[in-house]
């Protein structure tokens, strides 16, 4: 008999829409709670109105509900230090503590980090003051890479052509000005071109489940024009020449976590790894371009269709530290997310804009609408309330049938000034 429990997910957007709605089809998932939600997941879970990074509200709310496993979405709380209080009280967490999350609050850590332990990626120099700045800029070319050290939200990454730009992109990050405490550490790396690939692997610093590889577009525009984004949509599994994932798992996978049982971290929960491809081939280099700790937001929402088992218990394994124990297998199968955001975003925009056309029930069709940056405005209405709003699923037995699902989806929503990008996946076409 499956003993049930009681889950907790952190969190408000599409990525945490999509965990809660696997979860409710989990066999060791209990009641399902969620804070704060949003209102696309009031038919699986109870929300409650507190902050994800407020450890004595997360962990009261977890003795009042008996909570025994808090999945965490976002990296602020992980930054904040959730699971270690958590596990400090004997609840199983989904998420590493603050010592593994600074592989994503920290990219100068993760930069030393990965060259401590001979893990590939670009050269890179830590600055702390213009002149430090103007030194690592003077020995690139362009486009110049700067990248804020502290949690940015998905924009902390900068990729100036003129030198003057870039001087004063510095300039406005180290003064605060731009991201505050996040920006006054920046990191300046080699621009390496080619072709940008996630893997999302689960852990529990030992064994390890690779999901579907998947590729995220960043810029606001099609043809990648505009600025970066938390990411305008995804696909997965990207087809791969034979073997690289195997080097992945040999060269960077694995070193990786080596390297945090070196360090004494007791990682357990995602290792995202952002990887360049620099050519089309399995024996073209792979560098890591960054580390997140968490789901990638809508990497994830394309991945999850996608397996064939229980990830409720997969993650219950991870945090308990038996994920040996458990497997999991990937369909046949093709998935593509769609962001639909503000007009305006990821600059400014407006909220509190009636959404339409949104389904009260699970999709029949192949697809799944996950909500992201949605409110309820007291009147019965759904509303925008963030840049990016809905996240838009089509599955299919090919990739063709999966893109051609979620854009027919997306005809059937709206809301003023509503944004997409018309050219996701269509490389992979």
């Amino acid at each position: 008999m499956v003993t049930r429990t009681n889950i907790l997910v952190l969190g408000s957007g599409g990525r945490e829409h999509a965990l809660v709605h696997f979860l409710s089809k989990s066999k060791v998932a209990g009641k399902l709670h969620c804070a704060p939600g949003n209102p696309g997941m009031e038919a699986a879970a109870v929300l409650h109105n507190i902050d994800p990074c407020d450890a004595d509200a997360v962990l009261s709310l977890c003795h009042l509900h008996e909570i025994g496993l808090i999945v965490v979405g976002p990296e602020a709380p992980l930054a904040a230090g959730i699971s270690d209080r958590a596990r400090e009280e004997n609840i199983a967490v989904f998420g590493p503590g603050t010592s593994g999350a600074k592989l994503e609050g920290s990219k100068s850590f993760a930069k030393d980090f990965m060259r401590r332990h001979g893990i590939p990626t670009a050269p890179f120099d830590v600055c702390r003051t213009l002149e430090e700045c103007e030194a690592a800029l003077s020995s690139r070319k362009p486009p110049f890479v700067i990248k804020a050290d502290g949690l940015a939200a998905g924009k902390g990454v900068f990729l100036p052509d003129i030198i003057d730009e870039a001087r004063a992109i510095c300039r406005d990050l180290l003064s605060g000005e731009l991201l505050g405490d996040a920006g006054r550490t920046l990191v300046i790396e080699d621009y390496l071109p080619g072709k940008e690939l996630t893997v999302l692997v689960v852990t529990d610093g030992k064994a390890f489940i690779l999901l579907p590889p998947s590729r995220d577009h960043k810029r606001a525009f099609d043809g990648d024009k505009g600025p970066n984004t938390g990411g305008m949509g995804a696909y997965a599994p990207v087809k791969l020449p034979g073997g690289l994932l195997g080097r992945v798992t040999d060269e960077i996978l694995k070193p990786t976590l080596a390297g945090l049982a070196a360090e004494g971290i007791d990682y357990r929960g995602v290792i995202y790894l952002g990887l360049m491809l620099r050519g089309e081939d399995a024996e073209t280099d792979i560098s890591v371009v960054e580390y997140n700790v968490r789901f990638g937001d809508p990497e994830i929402q394309a991945a999850l269709p996608l397996l064939n088992g229980d990830f409720g218990m997969l993650a219950k394994a991870a945090a308990d530290g038996a994920l040996g124990e458990c497997s999991i297998t990937t369909a046949e199968m093709s998935a593509m997310c769609v962001v639909l955001s503000s007009g305006g975003y990821p600059g400014d925009f407006t909220k509190g804009i009636k959404i339409t056309g949104l389904a009260d029930k699970d999709e029949e069709d192949g697809t799944y609408v996950f909500h992201s940056g949605t409110a309820s405005d007291g009147r019965g209405n759904i509303v925008t309330n963030g840049g990016r709003v809905l996240s838009v699923v089509g599955t299919g037995k090919t990739f063709a049938e999966a893109r051609e699902r979620a854009y027919k989806k997306i005809q059937t929503l709206r809301f003023d000034n509503m944004h997409y990008r018309c050219d996701i996946g269509q490389s992979e076409i």
